[in-house]
């Protein structure tokens, strides 16, 4: 079972980060109260980065006891670790960095170990560290199970209606592994590292997170009944919950009763 999406507007980018990192918190401790600990999947992108930002200036901060969260990845740039595009990187600067967190719980996905001598054998490179990261979701799921269950998955929309590294008409789409390797990706850097539409719907959540006039477009496609292969943010449902979090550019092709 998957639940339908609801969209939830917001006046401004900036009241959106910082609602989002609020309903973040209260999702960390609400799992963490009924399930001893908490996981999230973390995003890139302007607004995914805002909204760590906000999360360590919020009031509520230390509601979350940040020793029991896992910390996941929905896609990276499969480039250098030191790398300022990573989206890990970007990640530790705004928050986890300054977070009483267990490194162990962190994982973040692979990078090249060295210089690839092209895009192919980047690839090839990448597609051995999506291998690994499957092993290490593997690794955290219950017995018998091969995924975790997240408790929120965070994810960034593209103005082509792409989430994570899933890009439209691409095989990423419909792959049915848990994490793919991604070349020929029409946003540089060409090779990435995702997860797949089926591993984000293990989970209990699933937030949409958009902010932007240039996203408009894909909001109202998604909300229209475009498909996956189309706008494969549509093919991002959580088990319980699915929201979209827009500010109101990006909500603006909307009609109004949505």
């Amino acid at each position: 079972m998957t639940a339908e999406p609801l969209l939830v507007p917001h006046p401004d980018a900036g009241v959106l980060a910082r609602a989002v990192a609020a309903r973040l918190i209260t999702a960390l401790v609400d799992g963490q109260a009924e399930r001893g600990e908490a996981s999230v999947v973390l995003t890139g992108g302007g607004i995914g980065i805002a909204l760590l930002r906000a999360v360590r200036t919020s009031p509520a901060f230390d509601a979350v006891d940040w020793s029991r969260v896992d910390v996941w990845w929905g896609d990276e740039r499969f480039v250098a670790a030191d790398s300022p595009d990573r989206n890990e990187r970007q990640a530790r600067e705004a928050l986890l960095d300054h977070l009483p967190v267990d490194p162990a719980r962190i994982f973040p996905m692979g990078h090249p170990r060295e210089p690839a001598a092209d895009d192919a054998a980047a690839l090839t490179a990448a597609t051995a560290a999506a291998a690994q990261y499957a092993e290490l979701l593997a690794s955290r799921a219950a017995p018998g199970a091969n995924l975790p269950v997240f408790d929120v998955v965070l994810l960034g929309l593209g103005p082509d209606g792409h989430v994570a590294s899933l890009f439209p008409n691409l095989p990423g789409v419909t792959s049915t592994e848990a994490v793919v390797a991604v070349g020929n990706s029409p946003k540089p850097p060409p090779v990435r590292i995702s997860l797949t539409l089926a591993t984000i719907q293990s989970a209990r959540q699933v937030w949409v997170i958009v902010a932007g006039e240039e996203k408009a477009q894909a909001v109202a496609a998604a909300f229209a009944g475009a498909g996956p292969i189309e706008v494969p943010a549509t093919g991002a449902v959580g088990r319980e919950r699915t929201l979209w979090l827009a500010d109101r550019a990006a909500a603006s092709r909307l009609p109004t009763a949505r």
